[in-house]
């Protein structure tokens, strides 16, 4: 079937604007994706209801199979295996809870961890553990992190801030993760495609690290939020909540003794396993393509769904052996767990799916070609960082990708720049990496919005809502550091215009929160 081109048209963002907008009012995030899903189909087919019953079967097969040109069939092997690894945290966060293992780290960390602030640091401070990937630090944080927060009484809203401000902001910066191999990965062929031999792929990939104003600063303002309780806008409501909350009302634990070693092992299985993992598996493409092993080549061509499984199988392993050995939990408890675990990521799952499905919707009505067109040759070079900032945080919002957004803004950017102002050339990648975490985090159908909701336990909209006040207040002081960067060249002068207006901000809200 032949689909309608909206690639130079304003109608080709309305899918996502309408989900987007439909999700933050109604705070039903299915019907709201439900309904851009449905509009954007039906304007791909021009009006025939028939062709746009077609065009989404095929789109919602394609989650999980596909076929080629040649009539072959194949697995979406990516999207079946997050979801996997998806049911297999929650069989084992339901294990650690049947076990008692969450009750005794939370006990063991009373001890220790003086009050509420110290459970949100603790939980900001695990990302340095798990940086590895955002996917697998949410989950893998959260499940550590809440029996903990739980009981300092930390709003589980607070908690997916904090698990999701720290996740792809630190994904990106690092090149050992997935995230920053995929990014050096592109601008090793940037490099290469504009004859630019100044820089070397990983040389320039610390140096655009260095400048993404908007991934350094989300992360202090974790730590700002964490320690000084800086409370703004609806997470003020829902932390004064948790304060009010009785012991009765925290997540039902089992009744059985559990140890703390029960949570260690099994979630040092999870890491150890799947960095072996994604190191194996891209040793292996390495190993194909003739080329000889490195830790960034590894994780370069690692592939993540299978490693996160592996991961997650190994934990399971471990926590069941574990439970054996001790014989707290009968056979009906821990075959329970399974099912109870396996329901409570049933939501996550479907959002997810939804959000992939819109995705390929939006990629159709070719929204980010749109987008990307916006840019007009006739500016002065010196308002490009800020402008591929913020043009890269819209498609980010509308598409729910960064590393799409990466993908088609990142060799705009530097065509643009090396034509107009090539000393510009790494501020303005860096200002479109930055961009893209920024509408990442903004985006109610982002992955890593979701997945954050889900490794806290929170209602996806209560995270959206409460996260968007802060990601907008880092977003508005790196605008402004770009265009320092833009008009002085100084990427030192802009990150320091960027930290002393985003702490006036700070201190201007927290006034006018006061009042």
């Amino acid at each position: 079937m032949q689909l309608a081109d909206f690639s130079t048209s304003i109608w080709s963002i309305l899918p996502a604007i309408l989900a987007l907008g439909l999700a933050i009012i109604t705070r039903r995030v299915l019907l709201s994706l439900s309904a851009g899903i449905i509009v954007g189909a039906l304007m791909l087919s021009d009006g025939n209801v028939l062709n746009a019953l077609s065009y989404l079967k095929d789109r919602v097969t394609s989650l999980a199979y596909s076929f080629d040109e040649n009539g072959a069939f194949s697995w979406n092997t990516n999207n079946i295996n997050i979801i996997l690894f998806l049911l297999l945290l929650g069989i084992l966060t339901s294990l650690l809870t049947v076990s008692g293992s969450n009750r005794a780290f939370a006990e063991w960390a009373q001890k220790r961890i003086k009050g509420r602030r110290g459970a949100k640091i603790m939980a900001a401070c695990l990302v340095f553990v798990t940086f590895i990937d955002d996917y697998f630090h949410s989950l893998a944080v959260g499940a550590i992190a809440r029996p903990v927060t739980d009981k300092f009484r930390v709003s589980r809203a607070k908690l997916a801030y904090i698990l999701d401000s720290t996740a792809a902001p630190m994904c990106v910066m690092m090149p050992i993760s997935s995230w920053g191999a995929y990014i050096i990965t592109l601008i090793a062929g940037l490099l290469a495609e504009h004859s630019i031999t100044g820089y070397s792929p990983i040389g320039a990939f610390m140096t655009m690290s260095a400048m993404n104003f908007y991934a350094i600063f989300s992360i202090l303002m974790v730590f700002v939020v964490a320690y000084f309780s800086f409370d703004i806008g609806p997470m003020a409501r829902y932390e004064k909540l948790a304060l009010e909350r009785s012991e009765q009302e925290e997540e039902a634990q089992s009744g059985a003794t559990g140890r703390v070693r029960n949570l260690v092992f099994p979630i040092v299985t999870l890491i150890a396993v799947t960095v072996a993992a994604m190191m194996y598996t891209g040793n292996q493409a390495l190993a194909e393509a003739g080329m000889p092993f490195t830790v960034l080549g590894a994780f370069e061509n690692t592939t993540v769904g299978i490693s996160l499984v592996v991961g997650g199988i190994s934990a399971v392993a471990m926590i069941t052996l574990l439970i054996v050995l001790e014989r707290q939990v009968n056979k009906t408890e821990y075959l329970k767990s399974w099912v109870e675990g396996m329901k409570s990521m049933q939501g996550a799952i479907l959002i997810l799916c939804f959000a992939w499905t819109i995705n390929k919707v939006v990629g159709d009505m070719e929204t980010g070609k749109y987008l990307s067109g916006l840019i007009s040759g006739s500016l002065n070079p010196a308002y490009l960082p800020a402008l591929l900032f913020l043009l890269g945080a819209g498609m980010a919002f509308s598409t729910g990708t960064s590393w799409g957004t990466f993908g088609i803004m990142l060799p705009i950017a530097a065509s643009i720049a090396v034509n107009a102002a090539p000393d510009l050339l790494l501020p303005c990648l860096s200002a479109v990496m930055a961009g893209a975490v920024c509408g990442d985090h903004c985006s109610p159908v982002s992955d890593t919005t979701i997945l954050s909701s889900t490794g806290a336990k929170c209602n996806h909209m209560d995270h959206v809502t409460t996260q968007l006040p802060y990601a907008l207040i880092v977003a508005t002081a790196t605008s402004v550091g770009y265009l320092v960067v833009g008009f002085t060249h100084s990427g030192l002068l802009g990150f320091v215009v960027t930290g002393g207006l985003l702490a006036a901000l700070i201190f201007v809200t927290k006034k006018r929160e006061a009042v």
